[in-house]
Order: C-alpha cells, then structure tokens, then sequence
C-alpha cells in the first residue's frame, strides 16, 4: 500500500471511531445490561480521550521526522491492541476503559498521519487529512451497524485491529522534514473557528447518536436497516463540497451551519416515525457536515506555517464538541424517554383491555408485558418476547396482531416524541455556530 493512501486510511479509521460504535449501542446496551446514559460512555470515553491526547500528540510527532514515524508506527499498534481489548471487554467499565485507550493511541496515529502525508504532497496534506476525517466519521455509524448485525459488536471492534495494522505501510519511508518547528499554541486568529468547530461538533452528536438510538430504541429497526438510513449522511456529505465550490470559504462555513441547523431542526419535527421523513433531514445534515468542517478546519490552520499543532487542536475542539453534545443532549432524551412511557403505557393498557380476546389471554399478556416494561428500565420495551410467549387459539390470532401493532404505533409515538426536544436543541447548538462564524477574520482562500 502507498504511504499516503495508507496514511489516510489511519486517520480515517480513528476518526471513524469517534462515531462507528453508535449502531452497535442498543446491542452494547442489551448484552451488558446498562442504561442508556451509562453506554453514551462508550462514546463519551473516546471523544474525551481523543480531545485530550490530541495536542500532546502532535507534540510528540512533530519533535523531529524520525518521531513523527515511530510514533504513528506505535500508534496504530498500539490502537490495533485497544481494539482487540474492546472486542474481550466483559463489562462496560472495562469497555470504556478500553474505548479511552483507543482514544489516546489514536491521537497520536491522526497527529503523525498528518506529518506522513506532508512528506507526499506538503499542498495537498491538509486537505486529504481532513477528508479521511469527514468520511470516516460520516461511514463510522453504517459500517459499524452493519458489521454488528453481519457478525456482533465485539466484531466490529476486532475486525479494526488488522486494519490499523495494514495502514503501517505509511511508516516505511521517509516522513516530513522539519516537524520539530510546528508550532502547538493555536493561533490568536484560529480562536473563532476553533470554537466554531466544537459548537458544530456538539451538534453532530445527535445527527451520529440520537438519530440511531432513535432507529434501534425507539423504532425498533435492526442495526443493518439503521446503516443503511443513515448512509444518506455520508453521501451528501461528500457532494457537497463539489455542488458549493463557486462560494467562498466563510460562505461555505455559513451556509453549512444553516444547512445542519435546517436538518436537525426538522428531524426534531418528524411528524411519524416513518424512516422516509428523516431523508431529507440527513441530507441537509450531511450538506451542512460537508460544508462546515474543511471551511473552518482551513481557516484554524494557518496557510504557510507546518499545520501539525494547529490541525490537532482541530481535533481537539471537535472531539470536545463530541462529548460536550453528548453530556447536554442525553440526560434530555433520556429524561423525555421516562416522560414518554407511562402515557404510552396507559394508551397500551387501553387498547388491551379493548382488543376482542378471552380474560384468561389478557391477563397471560398483560403479565408478560408488564415483565418487559420492569426489565427495560429508561428505555422503550421490546413487545416481541411477550407475545411470542403466548399460544393463543386460533380464532384470537388476528385481534392479537391487530393488538400488537397497535401497541408497536404507541410505542412508535413515544419515541418519536422522546427525541424531539433533543433534536431541537442540537439545531439551536448548529445556529449558535453561525456567531463564530462571523467573528473568524482568516479564511482560506
């Protein structure tokens, strides 16, 4: 594999991580018996460490050429491991332990990577950098649900670990001459568009987790059926830029704002849960993700300086941005999810006792039900395992598959519902972006 391509994989594959497990929760979630704010750790863990190893990193990668190839080579070995931990994790503290381990290795694989590409092509470095990241992050959810329902979860994080390996080949050769005078202050100038970056990222946390919880949770479908909604994410994320290249850069960064804002806004607005209105709100949002990120990423790293230092703080404030959204939006909607179930239980309890079934089916059902509401606590029940329970007569068969979905569209509404506060509030986060915006004074021409 050439250096470059090798090197872009890595970056991509560790920024995919950011959000490729977020398919893989509600299995993550059913299999170690945890809440859903306590998985949002899973998340939460990597982000964190990411945003806090990713300066030091740079500044161990960029002391000299040497360093910077020993450092992506240990790196990604290093990633490689953490992967193989995550994939044997028996609990969830031991998960997410791992997952901040991935986190910190990969800060240092993302900060070389950067140096390995400038030894190619020092022009366009940057630009392929920042690439890998958008389309890792944008493919990281429908790659990992599928690779979750394909095989399991543990497979998906195992199967990380010989591509990390793979992408070695960027260690062999030279890597960027001069890395030991990459400056790792941010620049007064990148101060606006940094912060920029991490308002727009804690936005993008409900496009990447709530919308996929919202799928799998609430609407109950598979993380194969989920992966290939949200692919419309990615695609227009890269089309994006092609369709805006006639605007300048703070226009770009302007307009994607606008465009997230618009996508999360009506995602939080959604009149049914039916997965053809949440279409078109992904393609604004993946517009917007298109947009918004290389605009502002160009404008922190200045232009004639090594963008080592500078671009890592661009991971900084992203991965910060990551978890600051999730810490906000989750205690919304999971506080909205507990407000959402006892109305739908009482609508469930009503359609019960009015379906035309004998008194003897309606207490074995109503028994089973009430067993998978207390054994799903802070989330919307799974109704399958209680009427497959049930071995009705014949002629109450059809009242009992009328009952169940209606009760499924009860269900349906509260998830809906759940989410819509915290939806509105990412798209809030999204305008918000559009302050500094209009304060950064530096753009990329």
């Amino acid at each position: 594999m050439n250096r470059a391509p090798a090197a872009a994989l890595a970056a991509g594959l560790v920024l995919a991580d950011s959000s490729i497990v977020t398919l893989a929760l509600p299995e993550i979630l059913r299999e170690l018996d945890a809440g859903v704010g306590g998985v949002a750790w899973v998340l939460i863990g990597f982000n964190l460490a990411l945003a806090l190893a990713a300066v030091p990193a740079a500044a161990l990668a960029g002391r000299s050429p040497a360093r910077a190839r020993c450092a992506y080579a240990t790196g990604l070995v290093a990633f490689a491991g953490a992967c193989v931990a995550c994939a044997a994790a028996p609990s969830l503290g031991v998960l997410i332990g791992a997952r901040a381990a991935q986190g910190i290795a990969g800060a240092v694989v993302v900060a070389a990577a950067l140096g390995l590409l400038r030894a190619q092509d020092a022009d366009r470095a940057l630009s392929r950098w920042v690439l890998a990241g958008i389309v890792g992050a944008a493919l990281g959810p429908a790659a990992g649900g599928l690779l979750t329902e394909a095989l399991s979860w543990e497979a998906m994080f195992a199967l990380q670990a010989p591509v990390a390996l793979a992408a070695l080949a960027a260690a062999v050769g030279p890597a960027a001459a001069g890395g030991h005078a990459t400056p790792l202050r941010p620049m007064p100038s990148a101060t606006a568009p940094l912060l920029a970056l991490a308002v727009v990222s804690a936005a993008l946390a409900a496009a990447l987790f709530l919308l996929v919880v919202l799928l799998i949770e609430g609407w109950r479908h598979s993380p194969a059926e989920a992966a290939a909604t949200v692919t419309v994410m990615p695609v227009a994320a890269l089309a994006a830029p092609r369709l805006a290249r006639a605007l300048g850069a703070q226009a770009r960064g302007a307009a994607g704002a606008v465009l997230l804002a618009g996508g999360l806004a009506a995602l939080g607005l959604l009149p049914d849960s039916s997965v053809a209105w949440t279409i078109a709100p992904q393609v604004l949002v993946g517009a917007g993700l298109g947009l918004t990120l290389p605009a502002l990423t160009g404008a922190a790293v200045p232009a004639r300086a090594a963008p080592g230092g500078p671009a890592a703080w661009t991971i900084a404030a992203r991965s910060a941005g990551v978890v600051a959204g999730l810490l906000v939006l989750t205690p919304i909607f999971t506080a909205d999810l507990e407000r959402q179930r006892d109305p739908a239980e009482r609508a469930g309890v009503a359609r019960l006792l009015d379906a035309r079934l004998s008194l003897a089916t309606k207490v074995r059902l109503a028994v089973a039900l009430d067993q998978r509401v207390d054994a799903t606590p802070g989330r919307l029940p799974d109704l399958g395992p209680a009427f497959a329970a049930l071995d009705p007569p014949p002629a109450e068969r059809p009242a009992l598959r009328r009952l169940r979905a209606g009760l499924e569209e009860e269900l349906d509404r509260a998830g809906t519902a759940a989410f819509a506060r915290s939806f509105l509030v990412a798209a809030a986060l999204a305008a918000l972006t559009l302050v500094p915006v209009a304060r950064t004074r530096r753009w990329p021409a």
